[in-house]
């Protein structure tokens, strides 16, 4: 649905100022060093110095294309590498989606690290993303949310508490003590950042397709657990892919609020998890030469391009 098909009470919406995103990273290491690995991982492009390379604009035929969002979006880690501070990739799902719509112009100001805060505002050098919107802009894809939750925060305590309860589900506890859900409380608290941002774009590009893409299967989506190559607690892999899932949600009711499109990237993903093997994954669960740690790898983006192609031609 075009942004401009929006309902008269989304467009009247008061804007707030976004928020931002995150690289988890996995790892078939000891818990500390997997925990640390994840956390940095995580954080990579929310506070590396250095000078963003320019948004590449490539010549094409067709749309007047704008990228926005976090890691999962910009391909960290994963060949060929066209910003290092920024983590982007030239084959993440936002090149794709430009080639195979024939982008007359095509702008990816994807960055690693980034959460909604980053969308209005600046990211250590990288200026803020909405400002690579234009007037005459037809279509932008933003890919953002897990960082607002403190991802890297929430995999490194799973990982510190798995390792002294292994088969219980010591994450899941500590996040819900005395009847709570902090990570539930996170996710309502992004949904009117999502909100802003989604109006902000409208603002800047009233005549654009906005799709709001969600994230893909981390972890094996029947509850199943692999400690020898991600040390989590038994009982704890169900729970984090349940917040994903609610994450999701939150992502798709923003968008049907709005009257962007949802991009599912989970539902194609499933059965290709982190958990699974090098072939089979579409997730990376530690850094290689394939693609960062937690990361989707080039079958991943592969996977979320056909998601976002799906979605624009249904």
């Amino acid at each position: 649905m075009s942004v401009s098909g929006r309902s008269s009470t989304a467009a009247h919406r008061e804007a707030v100022h976004p928020a931002s995103v995150s690289r988890p990273g996995g790892a078939r290491v000891p818990r500390l060093a997997f925990a640390a690995a994840v956390a940095a991982a995580l954080l990579i492009g929310a506070a590396t110095p250095g000078i963003a390379a320019p948004a590449g604009e490539r010549a094409a035929q067709g749309e007047r294309y704008v990228a926005l969002g976090d890691s999962y979006s910009s391909g960290p880690g994963m060949p060929q590498q066209t910003d290092a501070v920024c983590g982007r990739s030239d084959r993440n799902y936002p090149s794709l989606v430009a080639s195979a719509v024939g982008a007359d112009v095509f702008t990816d100001v994807t960055c690693a690290g980034a959460d909604t805060t980053h969308m209005a505002g600046r990211q250590v050098s990288a200026p803020p993303q909405l400002d690579a919107l234009r007037p005459d802009t037809t279509l932008v894809t933003l890919g953002v949310g897990g960082n607002d939750l403190d991802l890297a925060g929430v995999i490194t305590r799973c990982v510190l508490v798995g390792y002294l309860s292994p088969y219980g589900s010591p994450c899941k506890h500590s996040f819900t003590l005395f009847g709570s859900d902090e990570i539930g409380s996170r996710i309502k608290a992004t949904a009117p950042k999502i909100d802003a941002v989604l109006n902000e774009i409208h603002a800047r590009s009233p005549q654009a397709r906005v799709l709001l893409v969600g994230y893909p299967s981390l972890l094996p989506d029947d509850g199943t657990s692999c400690r020898a190559t991600i040390p989590l607690a038994v009982g704890d892999f169900g729970w984090v892919r349940d917040k994903e899932k609610h994450l999701n949600t939150m992502l798709a009711q923003q968008a049907d609020a709005y009257g962007a499109d949802y991009v599912d990237t989970y539902g194609p993903s499933v059965g290709h998890d982190a958990c699974r093997p090098a072939g089979v994954r579409w997730i990376e669960p530690a850094d290689s030469a394939e693609g960062a740690g937690f990361h989707p790898n080039a079958t991943g983006h592969r996977s979320m391009a056909d998601a976002a192609l799906a979605t624009l031609n249904g």
